[in-house]
């Protein structure tokens, strides 16, 4: 299933059944969805995929967050394993996670596991902005659905 059916699946969740959601992303790191046995993909297919420009994924690549092979023919060929990095990367990016957190996020990554305390810690930190993003999002909908309400006693709504 296509990285992009599956972020719909986890936006379009009932709000009262947070586990469709959960399932949804968790399957996204799944090696049932990127098969490890699978064959590389090419940049035009991992951005189909990823529901990324390619642009983007060599920009991710010139910031060392992600490293994929190169063909006989010097194309890029995207693994699952880069696949699911990129799945992350993009994750963190629409949470609000700076380029410089995460590239020194990878970068831990890459030096081994003596590192993940202080990555436990930047998730921690991330998961933290990530809550009061929420909080400030529920203020907003909660501030437009007063509003919508108002309107609606209006005698000319």
């Amino acid at each position: 299933m296509a990285t992009d059916v599956l972020l719909g699946r986890i936006l379009d969740a009932d709000p009262g059944s947070p586990d469709a959601g959960v399932q949804a992303l968790l399957a996204l790191h799944s090696d049932l969805v990127l098969d490890p046995e699978r064959e590389p993909l090419s940049i035009a297919d991992a951005s189909r995929l990823l529901g990324l420009s390619a642009h983007t994924l060599r920009y991710y690549e010139q910031q060392r967050l992600v490293h994929p092979a190169r063909n006989d023919s010097g194309y890029r060929e995207y693994s699952a394993e880069d696949l699911r990095r990129l799945v992350f990367v993009t994750r963190m990016r629409v949470s609000g996670m700076s380029m410089r957190d995460l590239t020194r996020y990878v970068a831990l990554v890459e030096q081994g596991d003596q590192t993940i305390p202080e990555r436990r810690r930047m998730m921690f930190e991330q998961r933290d902005r990530v809550l009061r993003q929420l909080r400030e999002l529920t203020l907003a909908l909660e501030t437009t659905e007063y509003k919508i309400r108002e309107y609606d006693a209006h005698p000319e709504g």
